[in-house]
């Protein structure tokens, strides 16, 4: 009899047990179904631990995006410093990240074709997004991005007006075969032009996304050959602080680097990337996520310029580049308008037409006339 009783009490506290260990389980995503705010955990994979530039605007984002939501420290995990071209590194970060109870990861950048549909394939109750691709599937996998270049072309309008040297300087990333850099050097050059066609823009090219050493080098090249305004589309501040350095302006990116460089930075063209966090972890909140690419703009705030610098800029600038704003808002401008004329003189587009989104994300190979590539 005393067996069968501790038999009894044994086999209830195993149920117990289980029991509890069912309900200390974090939740799982799955396409369709709402999940409890509490229960989201969202990891970010950055590719630096800069304080400023990419990863920083991307972590502010996301910041935004936790007290717009009301979601607790617990409930971010962040990876810093992992090197997307190393796949087994990638792979083990995100691994990792799902070891740790993440159930939405965004990577922030595009590591070799293929990585992360296996990832997600491999843990269907897991949403994995990644900036700046074109890669997706039908459950949980997919991307986001943005029209950068209308910001661009912005900046480029105060860029151009404010010139003396009419020599524009740019600190590119990546060359011409990187759409999504050319079509910011595009736009740019596009907006110098509007206001100033005597203009040219001088393009030295790093080949590194976060490479401040390299991206020093370039600024201090493009300021020696007599360029008064400095423009990138890189990681970090650097071209920024030598700009102030030398006495010129700059035009800074991902984040408002005038607190790097005060005294040079007109305005700078940002991510805002917390409307996209904010509309991605609501979306899962309350179960209406789908792999439909996000590609945002200037009228939902995921991309836009700083406000003018008022040391730097006169009143007629920030009036013609509130009016350029206005057309490209309220009056169907799409900067890729009609036939526009490489640097090396062919014609793109047609009479009547405009680029589409495809086309500016992934087609983009050429440079806009008043464009030149200096080494």
């Amino acid at each position: 009899m005393k067996k069968t009783v501790g038999l009894l009490i044994a086999c209830l506290l195993l149920a117990a047990s289980l029991t509890s260990c069912q309900k200390n389980e974090p939740e799982t995503w799955s396409p369709g179904k709402p999940m409890d705010r509490d229960a989201v955990t969202i990891a970010i994979i950055h590719v630096d631990n800069a304080k400023n530039g990419y990863s920083y605007a991307h972590d502010a984002g996301l910041i935004f995006a936790q007290k717009q939501l009301g979601l607790s420290d617990e409930q971010i995990i962040r990876k810093f410093d992992v090197n997307y071209s190393d796949t087994i590194m990638l792979e083990h970060m995100m691994n990792e990240s799902i070891a740790e109870g993440a159930n939405i990861i965004v990577a922030t950048s595009t590591p070799l074709v293929g990585i992360y549909e296996k990832i997600a394939e491999k843990n269907p109750n897991v949403i994995f997004v990644y900036a700046f691709g074109e890669e997706k599937n039908e459950t949980n996998f997919s991307n986001f991005s943005g029209r950068a270049y209308k910001a661009r072309y912005l900046s480029g309008v105060a860029a151009g007006m404010q010139t003396k040297t009419n020599k524009l300087g740019f600190v590119a990333a990546m060359d011409k075969s990187n759409s999504e850099v050319t079509s910011s050097l595009n736009a740019f050059a596009m907006g110098v032009e509007s206001v100033n066609p005597n203009a040219k823009i001088y393009v030295i090219v790093t080949h590194n996304w976060f490479d401040p050493a390299s991206e020093r080098q370039a600024a201090q090249k493009l300021i020696a050959e007599g360029c008064d305004v400095i423009a990138q589309y890189c990681n970090t501040a650097t071209p920024q602080i030598e700009a102030e350095k030398a006495g010129v302006w700059g035009i800074g990116y991902n984040n408002d680097m005038r607190e790097e460089a005060p005294d040079a930075v007109l305005t700078s063209v940002v991510w805002n990337w917390g409307v996209y966090y904010t509309s991605l972890i609501s979306s899962v909140i309350d179960g209406s996520f789908t792999t439909e690419p996000y590609y945002g703009g200037l009228a939902d705030g995921l991309v836009d310029i700083t406000p003018l610098n008022d040391r730097l800029a006169s009143p007629e600038m920030e009036a013609v580049v509130l009016s350029a704003r206005s057309r490209i808002l309220n009056n169907n401008f799409n900067i890729f308008d009609g036939v526009m004329e490489t640097n090396d003189g062919r014609k793109i587009g047609e009479d009547g037409g405009t680029l589409s989104d495809g086309e500016i994300i992934g087609g983009i190979d050429w440079y806009y006339r008043n464009i030149i590539e200096f080494k």
